[in-house]
Parts: C-alpha cells; sequence; structure tokens
C-alpha cells in the first residue's frame, strides 16, 4: 500500500510546479483559474465515473450531508487563499507557510481522534517520525526575513489549515463513497460555488493555457485519488507522512522546471523526509 502514496507524493511535486507556473503569469486571474480548474477535473473524472461510482445511502443521511458541505467549503477557503498567496508572492517566500499544512493535518487528526475512535490512526510508530518530518520542513524553511509575516504569507498559512482540516473532515464520510466519486462531487460543488460566487468573464483564455489547467486537472486526479485511497487504506497520519515527500520531489522538478536553485537546507529537509518514512515503513 506504500507505492500509492508515493504516486501521489509524485503528482503532488509535479502539479505543485505547473500551478505555480500558471499562476504567476498574467495570462488569469485566481477566479478565471479556481473556477477552469475545477471544471477541468470534473469533465476528466466523467469517464471514470462509469466504473468507480459508488455512494453508499449513508451518505445522503443529513448529518453526513452537512460534513460534506463542511468539506467542500474548507476545500474553497483552502484553494482561494493559496491561490492568493501565489499569485501576490515570490514561491520561495511562502515555502514555510506551506510547509505547515503536513503538520497541521498531524495536528488535527490527533485531536479529533480523542473524540472519534476507529477512524484516525495514532501509532506511535507513524506518529513520531511524521512529527519529525513535519517540524523538519518548517524549521528547514524558516529564515529571518519570514518571520515578518505579510499578508500573502498569512494567507498560505491560512490556506494550509484549511487543506489540513478539509482532508480531517474528510475521513468522517469518505468512506461511504469511492474515492473518485467523493472528488468528483468535491470538486463539482467547489466549481458550482465558485462559479456563483465569483462569475467572472473568460475572454482571453488562450489555448495554450487551457491546455496546461487540463493536464494540471489530471495531475489532481491522479493526486487527490491516490491520497483517499491511502487515507483509507493506510490511515492519514502515515499517508501524510509519505506524502512528504512530494514536498522534497518539489524541489527537484523546480530545479529542473522552473530553474530555481536547491539550497542546502532543502536537501537536509529531503534526506530527514526520506529518512522518516523509511523507518515508518520498514520498523
Amino acid at each position: 500500500m506504500i507505492y500509492f502514496p508515493i504516486i501521489a507524493a509524485i503528482a503532488l511535486a509535479g502539479g505543485t510546479v505547473l500551478e505555480r507556473e500558471i499562476l504567476k503569469g498574467k495570462g488569469i486571474t485566481i477566479k478565471q483559474y479556481q473556477i477552469l480548474g475545477f471544471l477541468a477535473i470534473a469533465i476528466i473524472m466523467l469517464p471514470l465515473l462509469y466504473f468507480f461510482w459508488k455512494m453508499d445511502s449513508e451518505a445522503l443521511q443529513l448529518k453526513n450531508i452537512l460534513i460534506f458541505l463542511v468539506v467542500v467549503l474548507a476545500s474553497v477557503t483552502a484553494n482561494w487563499f493559496t491561490y492568493y498567496s501565489m499569485k501576490g508572492e515570490k514561491v520561495n517566500n511562502l515555502e514555510p507557510a506551506k510547509m505547515l499544512e503536513p503538520l497541521f493535518t498531524i495536528i488535527l487528526a490527533l485531536i479529533f481522534g480523542l473524540f472519534i475512535t476507529g477512524i484516525y490512526d495514532s501509532n506511535s510508530k507513524v506518529l513520531i517520525p511524521a512529527l519529525i518530518a513535519g517540524l523538519a520542513l518548517i524549521f528547514t524553511h524558516v529564515k529571518r526575513e519570514h518571520l515578518n509575516f505579510n499578508k500573502y504569507f498569512l494567507a498560505a498559512m491560512i490556506g494550509s489549515l484549511f487543506f489540513g482540516l478539509e482532508v480531517v473532515i474528510s475521513l468522517l464520510i469518505l468512506h461511504f463513497y469511492s474515492p473518485i466519486s467523493f472528488y468528483f462531487l468535491r470538486c463539482s460543488a467547489i466549481f458550482l460555488i465558485s462559479l456563483i460566487v465569483f462569475h467572472p468573464k473568460f475572454s482571453g483564455i488562450g489555448g495554450k493555457l487551457t491546455l496546461k489547467i487540463v493536464l494540471i486537472g489530471v495531475i489532481w486526479v491522479i493526486y487527490r485519488v491516490v491520497a483517499y485511497y491511502g487515507y483509507l487504506k493506510i490511515g492519514i497520519i502515515s499517508t501524510t507522512l509519505i506524502l512528504m515527500l512530494g514536498t522534497a520531489l518539489t524541489y527537484y522538478f523546480a530545479k529542473i522546471f522552473l530553474k530555481e536553485k536547491i539550497n542546502m537546507r532543502n536537501i537536509i529537509a529531503s534526506i530527514i523526509i526520506l529518512g522518516c518514512v523509511l523507518y515508518a515503513s520498514f520498523a
């Protein structure tokens, strides 16, 4: 089962780099990207629903519908703040805030696990390496200039918090769906809400940019579906730990495709994360 989150980590790294390239450009606004991105994901998944559709009757209970709506609203919030931060600030300056996401996920899973048993894994063999890897991500990215928080850095922190919250809440109802049907319904709901709230004009979106949005849609489908499968099969903390490999891979993808430099802090973080994953997997 460990190979599935590794696939998701690779997709996360590739998707992050491509998304950064799109949002840094001037050819698309945040509102346009959020709407078109989730529309592309929903359309891409339509053929898959014929083979992998699943939604148990329990999903239609009022309690579970409300939980699903909370998931959607958390995701809308997380994506908006993340896109806003990436559009207005240099990527390197936002890294410490983005690194908080896996740590937020782990901490929130522990908090929810105190009240809900049997859903959130808290095995110390996995928990301790996950916390070490999460802290390593933060401490290897914090620099003196990052201590002066601006609005974009705070927006990235808020986005990371709501992404973590979304994942933890999703686990309450995820077993009522297949990962594909859950992600399709989630993204379709985000698309509709964003379209109603933002209703932007779409003039000026070229064919090349559209193809990039479709490509990143494919990547996010792979990432999220495989990640959901990992949450169900090996637990949220174990999956989150392995997904941290995506951060390490992002450094190298960014060097190849965005010509960004890899510094010693990035290398140290990568080694620590890899060591924690190997320990948790084979100890």
